[in-house]
């Protein structure tokens, strides 16, 4: 090889950017482009064209110092438009609008269309994003609705028709899926529900345990009892409070004692009320199993939603049941402990007695 051209070629190897074209890895796009001299074009990192000999290739900032350098881009790539992942967005974005605002659940045929995709590439992109399918989000965005239609509408019929459910037979056929309890219960705030509930103490505090009669429906740590019971009669401002019942007392023990050997396993009924996607973020985390942690980027990739990094989050702050769905299990990708809904230290606890140090 000509001298001149073996030190492009050392060049070129010797920079950390020609790892990247040649793994053709998505996260490098928007970083930078490369030029090849043979061919007069320059491509994103992920190009899944034909690798380049190295002492043909150059780098470059962006699109602009590649085009002022005299290079055309590649077709196939377009990396003077933005990167796939980006497009990919603002196209399930946009989906997302037209759905919340269709009269009725749109085909996936319809969305993939709309979309300029097939409809098999439309499913998957649509779920690595949202971390739903077209048709989980349409049913989600639904029940978001009905909860507020069934706030101010005159009568659970018209809540229902308004919040697109095309009948009153078909939502009756899931309504407690939905929302956890019947139309009429939910618009009176849990009224004629039974939420038993008793408040211990533990090493870590005080610690709440309630129950509906489908299951334990919140277990909360705290510093003090009174606000523990305020926030239950919140989120349940017209239902029954029965506290102090001996047997279920009974609960509310073996909730302290996995909290002090964690070893000893959480067995509950539950009653788990959240949307499509926290409830599929919540059953992962309770494959996690006591002692080890995994990263919020880690849980995203497990339910196949690795770009839902921050929903994840979102679903883990949301969570009401500690312990029971052990979000205190998710950290940082760099090991070190987020935000936790009762408490960082509490959280730092739990991990800690879970790995027993």
């Amino acid at each position: 090889m000509n001298p001149s051209l073996e030190t492009r070629a050392a060049k070129t190897t010797a920079d950390p950017r020609w790892a990247l074209v040649l793994a053709r890895a998505p996260a490098a796009d928007g970083h930078f482009v490369y030029s090849v001299r043979s061919t007069g074009v320059f491509c994103r990192p992920s190009c899944g064209a034909r690798s380049p000999r190295p002492e043909n290739v150059a780098f470059h900032a962006s699109a602009a110092d590649a085009l002022a350098a005299g290079f055309r881009p590649c077709r196939r790539c377009r990396p003077d438009q933005p990167p796939l992942a980006e497009q990919h967005a603002a196209r399930i974005a946009e989906l997302c609008r037209f759905i919340e605002s269709a009269e009725a659940p749109p085909s996936l045929a319809e969305l993939a269309a709309r979309a300029g995709l097939s409809r098999h590439h439309l499913h998957r992109v649509f779920k690595a994003i949202t971390g739903l399918t077209p048709r989980d989000y349409a049913a989600a965005h639904r029940a978001r609705r009905l909860r507020d239609e069934l706030g101010h509408s005159a009568s659970i019929t018209h809540a229902i028709l308004d919040a697109g459910y095309p009948s009153t037979g078909r939502f009756y056929a899931n309504a407690t899926e939905v929302l956890g309890m019947t139309p009429t219960t939910w618009r009176a705030g849990g009224a004629d529900t039974d939420i038993r509930f008793a408040i211990g103490q533990c090493s870590l505090g005080a610690i709440l345990v309630a129950a509906s009669p489908r299951g334990v429906c919140a277990i909360a740590l705290g510093d003090d009892p009174g606000q523990l019971a305020r926030d239950l009669q919140n989120r349940f401002p017209h239902a029954r409070l029965i506290g102090a019942e001996r047997d279920f007392e009974d609960w509310v023990a073996r909730v302290v004692g996995f909290v002090e050997t964690p070893g000893s396993g959480l067995e509950l009924p539950l009653d788990i009320r959240g949307t499509a996607f926290q409830q599929r973020v919540w059953l992962a985390l309770r494959a996690i199993p006591p002692g080890t942690t995994l990263s919020y980027t880690e849980l995203a990739r497990r339910i196949g939603a690795p770009q839902s990094c921050r929903a994840v989050a979102a679903a883990c702050a949301a969570n009401p049941l500690a312990l029971a769905i052990p979000c205190h299990r998710v950290v940082r990708s760099d090991g070190g402990l987020a935000g936790y809904r009762w408490g960082v230290e509490r959280k730092d606890a739990l991990i800690k007695r879970e790995a027993g140090q």
